[in-house]
């Protein structure tokens, strides 16, 4: 074994450590209290069993990962991608097909490993929480649906980058960077009419109390979108949300039925109004903004490694296939995807902060808005005490106490006209 498989799994390690670190700080902060806030809210039933679901979420989460981390530690001590290289090769395919045959092996061989993990979450955490609404026939179509979607974007793209790091000299990458923008800004178009479909059933809201509070809102923001949609959220869970999805005239608002069902009018607008300041705040666009950013320097330190021999060597390859180098990098980034993503999280907290306080400024009914948070909370048994560390590490939405603080603290400084708590 040479010094860099030694650092790649000492890097792969330490991740796991902290991420698991977390986890434990996370359900060690458990709290009997209740807060005055949810009273009314969590009963102490409620309340013991929505501690027992972080429970049992974190254990199997740890399990899960040190399960997963031993299987990628052992597939690469044992020369596993050189195996499954010299399976690729065999079938005599050009470059292209070769590496797609290469990720597809290791892409699916991966997946398989993980049903039993997400049955088991499904079928038992889930359904003994009272969350799950699925059943097996649902979880097998969804599964296949998405390896059939994952598989076909994931080809389209790994192919596009492959065959221009093998055949275009000089700037590679930036052509790649190109490509990908132009397919996911394509497929950020057409998901809302093309995939999405396939996995829920979306029905335009129907006339009503609903439907005329949102318009009239939508208005009054000068929000355009192609119309309001109820998503059958019921069919696999009873956990409840509501989400914007699409851009230009394919901008559609989605509400899970759950959250119909649970939330009254001025809620469910707040709710809505607040999705409405993430487009209107320039978050949405941000966030794509900064994906392609960090795809392109990828793409870029990418084409300095894709030639060193070191890298195909900390994985013992033979040879240095293009195809295989793009998968090693994945593996390299790990580290760097831990303190981007923490980096991310930051600011995407600081964004729910600011389309909290753009909803009580405009739709001004913050307590219908603290209303909503409060049942969102209790309805998918939120951790009401999240550790810092954890928050810090994970966290893309605020812990809920500090979300309604926030809120209230604002509504009496009358902070919530600056949209920000900075």
């Amino acid at each position: 074994m040479n010094i860099y498989t030694l650092i790649i799994l000492f890097v792969i390690i330490v991740v796991y450590l902290i991420e698991t670190t977390a986890e434990l700080f996370n359900v060690k902060n458990i709290s009997n209290n209740i807060p005055p806030e949810f009273d009314g809210y969590f009963d102490r039933e409620k309340y013991s069993k929505a501690q027992e679901y972080l429970k049992a979420n974190t254990k199997f989460s740890i399990i899960s990962s040190t399960f997963f981390l031993t299987a990628q530690i052992i597939f690469i001590v044992s020369r596993g991608f050189n195996y499954v290289n010299t399976i690729a090769v065999s079938f005599g395919f050009e470059t292209v097909l070769t590496g797609l045959v290469f990720a597809g092996i290791i892409f699916f061989a991966f997946e398989i490993l993980k049903i039993p993990f997400s049955a088991y979450s499904v079928f038992v955490i889930e359904e003994n929480f009272g969350f799950n609404r699925m059943n097996v026939k649902t979880f097998i179509s969804d599964l296949l649906k998405s390896w059939i979607i994952t598989a076909v974007i994931g080809a389209v793209i790994f192919a596009a980058v492959l065959w221009l790091f093998a055949n275009v000299c000089g700037h590679a990458w930036l052509y790649a960077f190109a490509t990908i923008v132009i397919f996911e800004l394509f497929i950020t178009f057409i998901a809302p009419v093309a995939i999405m479909p396939l996995f829920n059933k979306y029905t335009p809201l129907e006339d009503g109390e609903l439907k005329n509070s949102v318009e009239e809102y939508a208005k009054k923001e000068n929000f355009k979108m192609k119309g309001l949609f109820k998503m059958d959220g019921s069919k696999r869970s009873a956990k409840s949300n509501a989400f914007f999805t699409g851009f230009g005239r394919f901008r559609r608002i989605v509400l899970f039925d759950t959250l119909i069902q649970k939330h009254t009018v001025d809620e469910l607008t707040s709710i809505l109004a607040h999705e409405m300041g993430h487009f209107k705040l320039g978050h949405i666009v941000k966030h794509i903004i900064f994906s392609f950013v960090l795809s392109g320097i990828m793409l870029f330190v990418f084409s300095l490694l894709i030639d060193k021999v070191w890298l195909y060597d900390a994985f013992f390859m033979r040879t240095q296939p293009i195809y295989a180098g793009i998968i090693f990098f994945s593996f390299l980034y790990t580290p760097a995807s831990l303190i981007i993503s923490t980096v991310s999280n930051y600011f995407s907290r600081k964004h729910e902060y600011e389309a909290d306080f753009y909803a009580v400024a405009t739709y001004k009914k913050p307590q219908a808005m603290i209303n909503a948070l409060k049942k969102l909370s209790v309805d998918n048994m939120s951790n009401l005490y999240p550790h810092k560390f954890k928050v810090f590490l994970e966290y893309l939405h605020p812990p809920v106490m500090e979300r309604i603080k926030a809120i209230n603290r604002a509504v009496s400084s009358e902070k919530s006209k600056n949209f920000s708590v900075y």
